[in-house]
């Protein structure tokens, strides 16, 4: 495992499967997850055709801002959505 599974392992709500998809899609530290931002890594995850839901958006989100997902406010919530369904799938 990488120095950066270990600190992404770390954060909040993401466990090993969430740092494998991650690192499927070019995230491998908490730098590459701040500097993409969390809609843009939810993106490059569903366009890989991986199944996320929500929750990985919330997810990602709430390992920013070391908040549980469920934690997040509704609003910020719907905005993550709002921002995630706007862009074009088919770009990488």
């Amino acid at each position: 495992m990488a120095n950066g599974d270990c600190e992404l392992l770390k954060l909040k709500n993401l466990g090993t499967a969430s740092v494998n998809i991650l690192n499927a899609v070019g995230v491998s530290a908490y730098e590459d997850l701040e500097k993409l931002g969390p809609v843009e890594v939810y993106r490059r995850i569903r366009i890989r055709g991986i199944n996320a839901s929500r929750v990985m958006l919330y997810a990602l989100q709430g390992a920013l801002l070391d908040v549980h997902w469920n934690e997040l406010d509704p609003e910020l919530k719907a905005r993550l959505v709002a921002e995630a369904e706007s862009g074009d799938l088919t770009e990488a």
